[in-house]
């Protein structure tokens, strides 16, 4: 029997910092009401898609809480949550009912919630990708089915029903392979890291470790941890300008990251982008960073896709019907843009 309870989850404020795919500062956790308003394939660049309104199997509106990471963290972020408001919304045929924090903890309690609340769907973009199996097994206990989006978690598979992400894994190889491709005598890297221990940082860290590793010529002359955030990313690439240690690449894990790495380098008279004096990497294709590339200010910056909404409600509406779903995990297309040849078309198709 389908529940339709209708409850409210209610959360406390707070300020917290980070990005996903992406960062900026951020309250959290919120929760918001919308009920008014294997692997395979490429997604949409252009956002949500929709036909047919979701049915339950007794009529009447679909019940999802989403618990994700807060859309001020980052552009990615922002077209991530719109993607999802525009989608799980009651002409659709859903009632949405969202949560956002950047605190694993916090998502927990928050997940813990909607199943009080007798959700039917449980939306997961995980701010860590340890610590879910309780709650995934409460989940299932409660007859609530998980699908997660954006963010891959450690867990069983068989606690949730499908996955749709990107791979962060090859994300981070396309970009240190075209890095590679840039044949530098030296690479003497400053690494501005994502939030330890998401997806997004480990995907994107793992593959310039294992190049520097492995090459003479590859060092890390700085690696921390900027949280997503520009300022603090300003921060770390002005302590090495002032320590007069020498470097040639930035390999930013966000957009915005990057361009807080560019303002220090701008601070101090250095010259970046193609040709120049620093190599500027980001990753996200925020459509101001494909701007940067274009006029050649930036290097290299990696697509994260941010628009899983539509790939969601084709796997509710399946569900829902009694089908069954022939692939477990989802990859998001995703691709890698250079300056000397991208093109305004590609900034207006991909710039999020």
């Amino acid at each position: 029997m389908k529940r339709r309870a209708v409850a409210l989850l209610s959360a406390a404020m707070m300020t917290i910092s980070m990005a996903a795919c992406g960062g900026n500062t951020n309250p959290a956790p919120t929760t918001t009401s919308s009920s008014s308003s294997g692997s395979s394939t490429a997604a949409s660049s252009t956002g949500t898609e929709t036909s047919a309104p979701a049915a339950s199997a007794d009529g009447g509106l679909i019940k999802v809480g989403i618990i994700n990471n807060d859309p001020n963290e980052s552009g990615y972020r922002t077209a991530n949550d719109r993607d999802l408001q525009n989608m799980f919304k009651a002409e659709n045929g859903y009632e949405a009912k969202f949560a956002y924090s950047l605190k694993n903890d916090e998502q927990i309690q928050a997940a813990q919630g909607f199943i009080t609340d007798e959700v039917d769907y449980l939306l997961l973009s995980a701010a860590d990708t340890a610590g879910w199996d309780g709650v995934l097994k409460d989940a299932q206990a409660a007859g609530v089915k998980v699908i997660l989006f954006d963010r891959t978690i450690d867990a069983d598979p068989s606690l949730y029903e499908a996955s749709i992400v990107s791979d962060m894994n090859a994300e981070g190889s396309k970009a240190v392979d075209w890095l590679a491709s840039q044949n530098l005598e030296e690479y003497n890297v400053i690494h501005i890291q994502g939030v330890m221990g998401s997806a997004a940082q480990q995907g994107r860290s793992g593959a310039l470790q294992a190049k520097a590793d492995a090459e003479g010529n590859w060092n890390i002359v700085q690696q921390q941890t900027a949280e997503w955030n520009a300022e603090k990313a300003q921060q770390i690439v002005q302590s090495v300008i002032d320590a007069k240690t020498p470097f040639n690449v930035i390999y930013a894990e966000n957009d915005d990251m990057a361009k807080g790495a560019v303002a220090a380098l701008d601070a101090a008279g250095i010259s970046h982008g193609v040709g120049k004096d620093v190599i500027v990497m980001g990753f996200d294709c925020n459509k101001w960073a494909l701007e940067e590339l274009l006029k050649q200010n930036w290097n290299y910056d990696g697509q994260c896709n941010p628009f899983q909404a539509s790939y969601i409600d084709n796997i509710i509406k399946t569900l829902e019907s009694g089908g069954s779903l022939s692939e477990k995990t989802i990859i998001m297309d995703e691709k890698g843009f250079d300056a000397t040849t991208i093109t305004q078309q590609d900034v207006d198709d991909y710039g999020i």
